[in-house]
Formats: structure tokens, sequence, C-alpha cells
């Protein structure tokens, strides 16, 4: 099979692109580069710069390149911005899958696979996450990822498209040091970032009904999220026109914000302890992923644990900043 994977130059991207090609797959990368980076794309794969508004360029692509399966990735991601500017996500995440959506059916494509996210579960009161577990998301990026299950389970419906949707929990780490986050937008890089600057990281809030009282988050190497990724399009490729899967990606085991600061302080040889602040609104106790779901469905299991994620999210950091003086 060849598949379209759209993103394929941000930092989950270019990992997903990297176990499909390695797992034997055709890969084509379809990025606007307005996040992604070129140079994350492997020799020898095509890379389609342009937006997912852009039907013709989407539809000559999609030809071209006989793609049969995509993997779609391309989409705005900022919690906090998505509020401050609620079309504009909607337009780049809800229009631009309906335009995505109509080019494959006309294409004929068969496989469909969706990044979506935990996000559209919203602040879930329970011990471990299910897929069945209600979605009352808190932001309009989650409503637009919620959105988009429904529509491309619908189209899947309505056009005998095998779809998957896979809601990512925390993710975390880097392959290799060129492939690592360049964003400042979750814990880990922002510990890296107080640290590096000689400052304590911050904990918003230490008295939450959770053993040390910091939130509780599901981290999953991106290594593991991309290797989902395979597993999930094999499957739709032999699995009979018309399959739905909506399958959790995380750990199943939970670990607090104080845990993770002080394990980055030891694997990054730091000793600046956290400080406590107050709690930052809408802000769950705790949000931990079941993933018996996707194990029973595809045999898969994260392999990686969350020192690895943060040692190999250091190595990127360093190689990005490196220590002054």
């Amino acid at each position: 099979m060849t598949w379209l994977i759209t993103g394929g130059a941000g930092y989950i991207g270019a990992h997903v692109v990297r176990a499909m090609t390695e797992a034997g797959e055709r890969a084509v990368v379809y990025d606007d580069l307005s996040s992604g980076i070129a140079e994350r794309v492997p020799d020898g794969v095509p890379l389609v710069t342009g937006s997912t508004l852009d039907a013709d360029l989407l539809s000559r692509t999609l030809t071209e390149h006989a793609v049969t399966g995509v993997v779609h990735l391309a989409a705005k991601k900022q919690v906090g911005e998505s509020v401050e500017q609620p079309l504009r996500y909607y337009h780049e995440n809800v229009e631009g899958l309906r335009v995505l959506l109509s080019a494959v059916t006309d294409a004929g494509v068969g496989s469909f696979v969706l990044s979506s996210s935990a996000a559209v579960y919203g602040m879930p009161d329970v011990d471990l996450v299910t897929e069945e577990t209600p979605c009352l998301p808190m932001s309009p990026y989650g409503e637009t990822k919620l959105a988009g299950e429904w529509l491309v389970r619908a189209t899947g419906r309505a056009h005998g498209l095998s779809t998957a949707s896979l809601r990512y929990f925390n993710v975390a780490g880097a392959a290799s040091p060129e492939l690592a986050d360049t964003g400042v937008y979750n814990l880990v890089p922002m510990v890296f970032e107080k640290l590096t600057d000689g400052e304590a990281p911050r904990v918003f809030g230490a008295d939450y009904p959770t053993p040390d009282g910091t939130c509780v988050r599901d981290y999953i190497h991106v290594t593991d999220l991309a290797e989902a990724h395979v597993a999930t399009a094999r499957r739709l490729a032999t699995a009979p026109r018309g399959t739905d899967l909506t399958l959790n990606i995380g750990r199943g085991e939970g670990v607090s914000v104080l845990e993770m600061a002080n394990l980055i302080n030891e694997v990054t040889g730091y000793d600046l302890p956290p400080t406590v602040g107050p709690r930052r609104p809408g802000d769950p106790a705790r949000v931990v992923a079941s993933a018996d779901r996707i194990a029973a469905e595809l045999g898969w299991s994260a392999k990686r644990d969350v020192r690895e994620m943060v040692a190999s999210a250091w190595a990127g950091w360093v190689r990005l900043h490196p220590p002054r003086g």
C-alpha cells in the first residue's frame, strides 16, 4: 500500500513516517510546513507542500502517487490558542478534514486513520478512561477532534471506507534527537526550559485528590505511538470495507506532575525542585488511559517507560539548545 501522511513533517508525523517506512510501507508526506520541518522527511519519501484546504492539490496528490490509505495528522493543536481562535481551529481542523475526506472518497482510497486526542474526554471522573467514557471536550481544540471523529465515522459508513480514530494521551520522547519536539507546549519541554534557564519548574496545584496532590497523567513514548499507527494501518488494509475503530493510545499507567518533574531533574542532572503555584482552571486531577481495547484489537502495547521518554526528549532538547559557555 501507499500511505499519504498529512502533517508528516511534524513532530509526531515524522515519527509515523519513519515507523511506516521501516515497516516496509510506502509513504508520501503532505504538509504545509507551518510547523513541520522538511528535513524530518526521510530521503526517498516524496514531500508535497500544501494545505488540507486545497482540494485540487489533494486530488492530484492522491492520484499521482496512487495512494491507497491516509493517516491524517495535520491539524492545529494548541488548547489555549483554540480558545482564543475557535473559528480558525474549526476551519483548519474540521473543514480541512472535510475537504480531505471528499478527495479521499473521490479517489477511491480505502483506509483512513485519524489523529484524535484524549482532549475529547474533557475532565473524566474515572480511574481509567475507556473508549466508552463520555466525551465532554473543554476546548475548541477538543471539540474539533471529536467532530472529526464523527465526520470520519459517518464518511466511512456512507462510502465503505475503513476508518480508525486514535485518541492520543500525553506524547513525549523522540526516536532520535533530530526528530525531537521543537515546541514548548507540554510538561516535559516546559520543565526542560525552566531548568536550562536556571529556574525551578512550576507545578500548578498540589491539593488534588491524588497520592502526592498533583495532577496525574498517562505518558506515551512517541515511538510507541508511531508503532501503533503502523499496527492500525495494517489492520485497516486487510479489514472488511467499512470497518471502524476508536482506540486509546496510552500506557495505562499514571505519573504525577511532581513525579515527572523530579524524574526530569534526575535524568538531566539538575537539582531544582519544583515550586508549587495555584491550580490552573480546567485541569482534571487524573487522566489515565485504559489500553485494553487496542491490545485486544491490534495486539499492540507500549514498550517504553517514562525514563526512556525523558532521556530521549532531553537528548533532542540539548541538540536544539546547546549549553552556553
